[in-house]
């Protein structure tokens, strides 16, 4: 999914760079996380628009410091630097960063200078932004403006228009700086001169015509599992391809309670596909039995999944292509491009080498909150477009250790009461993900008078936009209570509940 007009996030480390390419992407321009290493002619090969450097969090003067290739200042693309790219591009064009001895973390209080130059003129002549940062830019680029401070940053902004260079030392694409998305987008429409046409219809036109143009006559098939990520690349590939497509529901034996039913008769209800179910359970225990190692879990699982698409290959009409559901998050977790490898996800770095599909992808440019955009363009209904996300693997990364049938109906049952009081509560639209995890600890306990020694069972729910960051979500005791009194008199062989308060970073959502 090629746009025309791309703006480049070069990631130097920060925390924020998925924030900075959703944040353009609102602004209707398609955006695509580089890394730093990358030439000149290596960017200019994306024919980037324009080009916003990250912040990041070591200091420009650092003996391993991340720079960027310095030839990038004379393709004639704009550049916006925020935070650590802001410090670079002073440092590499003539200006100065020193440390000053304290530093800004937080809200901080800024001003204008010379009315805030083009990317802030109009606004407030004091205003909140967001700051973190120690080193300070002193001196802005040769042939630059200062166009704000604050009290600890005597360069907040800088402006070169003529060199298409300009910087910031705090973050506009958090929600704290007043001003920061008007920021962004004058950058954007105003110094880029975008037209701002990356919409959910152009999304939906480029990939039908890429669907179209790579397929050809080809048979395809679906791996749907019933989550909103195969089922809107299904919906897209089944307007285009028609007859020439087959889905096909794998029941693991790994979902949540009831779910391979309700998958069955939601898309029997709403597509007018050819679907085969495989019943593949005992299949997906028995490959996973003596696995403990959270990566090899996921590998198991990615290729029993190829070996069962391709076994219904033959039903499918001897099928070329694999769609799948990818998204941009999974391609970044699974060490696509620059990124570490947070975790393979099963249908990215789980994948076996040796696969017989050619894999068509429709996603894999998009964010969670985008597809759920394009499957309601599309018409899908709300009990698909809002269903939480669910992990490929299943419920075999919410066991930690050994997969077992015993510790997978334990944990369906548990898992079941916390979305069910959620529901009761009617807190489902607020929490963007919510499940139990059974950990491999025992717990003694008293019950009946008696002593216990029982499972642990861990209730884990986020508040996120995109995956890519998430906090955890601030449930009232009485729900929680409820949840953990439903649990242990319930779900046999549990006898204590905690809830986990971690927010990602540092942590990630799912626990395996």
């Amino acid at each position: 999914m090629h746009a025309t007009e791309t703006v480049l996030v070069v990631d130097f480390g920060a925390q924020y760079a998925q924030l900075i390419a959703r944040r353009v992407r609102e602004a209707n321009v398609y955006s695509e996380i580089v890394p730093p290493t990358l030439s000149a002619d290596e960017i200019a090969a994306h024919n980037p628009l324009g080009i916003i450097f990250s912040g990041g969090p070591a200091s420009v003067y650092s003996e391993n410091a991340l720079v960027i290739d310095p030839q990038v200042y004379d393709l004639g693309v704009p550049i916006l630097g925020i935070c650590y790219g802001a410090q670079l591009i002073a440092q590499q064009r003539g200006g100065r960063v020193q440390r000053n001895g304290r530093g800004e973390y937080g809200k901080a209080t800024m001003s204008l200078n010379d009315n805030g130059g083009c990317l802030l003129s109009g606004t407030q002549n004091s205003q909140q932004v967001w700051m973190s940062h120690f080193d300070a830019i002193t001196h802005p680029p040769l042939g630059a403006t200062t166009t704000a401070f604050t009290e600890s940053a005597p360069v907040a902004a800088f402006e070169a228009p003529a060199q298409q260079i300009f910087g910031v030392q705090f973050h506009p694409e958090v929600i704290h700086t007043t001003h920061g998305q008007l920021l962004i987008e004058r950058f954007i429409k105003d110094v880029c001169k975008s037209s701002a046409a990356w919409t959910m219809n152009s999304i939906i036109e480029t990939a039908r015509a890429e669907i179209s143009e790579q397929v050809q006559g080809e048979r395809v098939v679906c791996g749907l599992s019933g989550g909103v990520d195969s089922a809107v690349a299904a919906a897209l590939a089944h307007e285009v391809l028609g007859d020439q497509l087959t889905c096909v529901f794998v029941d693991t034996g790994l979902m949540r309670l009831n779910e391979g039913t309700q998958v069955i008769e939601t898309f029997e209800q709403n597509f007018g596909v050819r679907l085969i179910h495989v019943q593949a359970g005992e299949r997906f225990l028995a490959a996973l039995s003596g696995i403990t190692e959270p990566e090899t879990k996921r590998k198991i699982i990615g290729e029993l999944f190829i070996r069962v698409f391709e076994e219904a290959q033959t039903q499918a009409g001897e099928a070329k292509y694999l769609l799948q559901g990818t998204l941009y998050p999974d391609i970044i977790e699974s060490g696509g491009g620059h990124a570490s490898t947070i975790k393979s996800h099963h249908n990215v770095g789980g994948l076996p080498e040796n696969i017989k599909f050619d894999l068509i992808e429709p996603l894999r440019h998009l964010f969670k909150d985008e597809v759920r955009a394009v499957g309601r363009q599309l018409g899908l209904p709300d009990e698909i477009i809002e269903r939480q996300p669910f992990p490929g693997p299943g419920l075999a990364v919410r066991i930690i250790g050994e997969v077992t049938a015993t510790k997978v109906a334990t944990l369906q049952q548990a898992d079941f009461i916390v979305r069910d009081e959620l529901r009761k509560a009617d807190l489902e639209h607020e929490i963007w993900q919510s499940f139990a995890v059974l950990p491999d600890i025992r717990t003694v306990g008293v019950m009946g008078d008696e002593r216990t020694y029982g499972h642990l069972v861990i209730i884990r729910a986020v508040t996120s936009e995109d995956a890519m960051t998430a906090d955890w979500a601030r449930i009232s005791h009485e729900v929680l209570e409820t949840m953990s009194n439903r649990i242990i008199n319930r779900v046999p062989g549990v006898n204590r509940v905690a809830y986990d308060i971690t927010s990602k970073p540092p942590g990630t959502i799912e626990w395996e």
